[in-house]
């Protein structure tokens, strides 16, 4: 059956299909010409400005959760990303910081102009409209530039700035569906309005791939014999495997470890800061003592910095380049003596209370210190390193994320199922060891 909507199909555009055994078809060609050019040509109606002003002027705001960050995208007004942090018999904590402030950078528009329409819609209007590759499709998008975000100690205190990418789509409620950090303190946010579909150039471009409809010919069968094998044969394919007792598996002892760690994000998109690494499925015995030997290292991040972390080694922050290869930053490196100082005026322990009324170690904190010097305050950077026990369906998955308090003073935040394993192991100083 042809569709009754989208690409036209005529009657006398059509070809006849000979397969090897013989059999014929009559395939329907699509008509390739579509008025979407005419369309454009000919629109006099609202500019992508004047269609979000309703967004703008209602006040709303659109969030996503991530692992870590919660991000808020007020339109028209700011860019925040938080963390809060709820303590027992204390306030809530909140870490933040504005990834850019409404201060309009359009082209044309007057120095100090709120605007949000007319000279930046008259620029588009004479030039060619931006295209993001979304999910594999080259998507139009409309910019909205903020800046004046929280300064960036990583950039000389410039302040953060943002584009803010709003693409058409018919059924979305104005979420979020992406943040990116681009380069340092740089980031993209590309939100989903149905607002932009009114517009002919921003509308969702279907996949300029059509079908062609094949009917079959007096004599021929409905679906080809060789085609009809093929499908039962995919299909065979897809059959679910049985599930392997424990006791069959080939043992994992000799199994080696991947030296390749690719950050991958949460969820289904990239994130600023936090990134998970499906870590290599080593039996837990081993990868245990691979880890605390430091061999074994943790990466993680999908930004523009990525982190590695060795434990009783270092932590190092890097970028990859493939022009200008590897930057790399050592943010602490691993003394036992000076993180034996530093946990006798610090908790080097977390305790969580079950309940059974019992107490479990629920978080260790470690001292890295004499990292590079840097050049905001000229001393070493340092890193507190908290392993936090997290439960999760994928028992090998590590989280990772780096927060910033102070200029040069990081707090290195790893959560995985593996670590829920080693806790209570933790001597005073919070040492751990492999479990008996």
């Amino acid at each position: 059956s042809q569709p009754t909507t989208g690409v036209l199909y005529k009657e006398d555009n059509y070809i006849i299909m000979t397969t090897v055994d013989k059999e014929k078809y009559k395939c329907l060609l699509p008509l390739i010409a579509s008025g979407n050019e005419e369309e454009e040509k000919d629109y006099k109606g609202p500019t992508p400005g004047e269609l979000l002003e309703p967004l703008f002027k209602q006040s709303s705001c659109s969030y996503r959760i991530e692992s870590y960050w919660t991000y808020e995208v007020c339109h028209g007004k700011h860019i925040r990303q938080y963390h809060e942090e709820k303590e027992t018999g204390q306030k809530i904590n909140i870490q933040e910081y504005y990834l850019g402030n409404m201060i309009m950078k359009n082209p044309l528009s007057e120095p100090g102009s709120q605007e949000l329409c007319c000279g930046y819609d008259l620029f588009l209007s004479l030039t060619q409209i931006p295209t993001k590759n979304i999910e594999g499709q080259m998507t139009p998008y409309y910019p909205v530039e903020l800046g004046n975000g929280t300064p960036c100690s990583l950039r000389q205190n410039l302040p953060r700035s943002s584009t803010v990418m709003y693409i058409c789509h018919p059924e979305a409620k104005h979420e979020i569906l992406s943040v990116a950090e681009v380069t340092t303190c740089e980031y993209e946010v590309v939100i989903l309005t149905p607002l932009l579909c009114n517009h002919p150039k921003y509308r969702f471009r279907a996949s300029p791939v059509n079908d062609i409809f094949c009917q079959s010919l007096p004599g021929s069968p409905l679906k080809p014999h060789n085609l009809e094998q093929l499908e039962k044969q995919q299909e065979m394919l897809k059959m679910p495997f049985r599930r392997v007792k424990e006791e069959e598996m080939p043992s994992t002892k000799e199994e080696k470890f991947s030296s390749i760690h690719k950050p991958v994000a949460v969820g289904s998109h990239q994130l600023l800061t936090v990134g998970t690494t499906h870590i290599s499925k080593l039996t837990d015995e081993q990868l245990i003592k691979e880890f605390l030997s430091g061999s074994y290292c943790f990466h993680g991040g999908v930004g523009w910095w990525k982190y590695e972390f060795c434990y009783g080694k270092y932590v190092h922050q890097y970028h990859e380049d493939k022009e200008s290869g590897k930057t790399s930053v050592v943010v602490g490196t691993w003394s036992k003596e000076e993180h034996i100082e530093w946990s006798r005026k610090n908790a080097a322990r977390t305790f969580y209370l079950r309940e059974d009324g019992t107490q479990t170690v629920r978080m260790v904190s470690h001292f890295y210190g004499n990292g590079d010097v840097c050049d905001l305050t000229d001393k070493p950077r340092q890193v507190t390193v908290k392993l936090k026990c997290k439960e999760s369906d994928s028992p090998h998955a590590v989280t990772i994320y780096m927060l910033e308090p102070h200029s040069c003073q990081y707090i290195l935040g790893v959560e995985s199922p593996v670590i829920c394993k080693i806790l209570d192991t933790a001597d005073e100083y919070g040492l751990l060891s492999v479990p008996s």
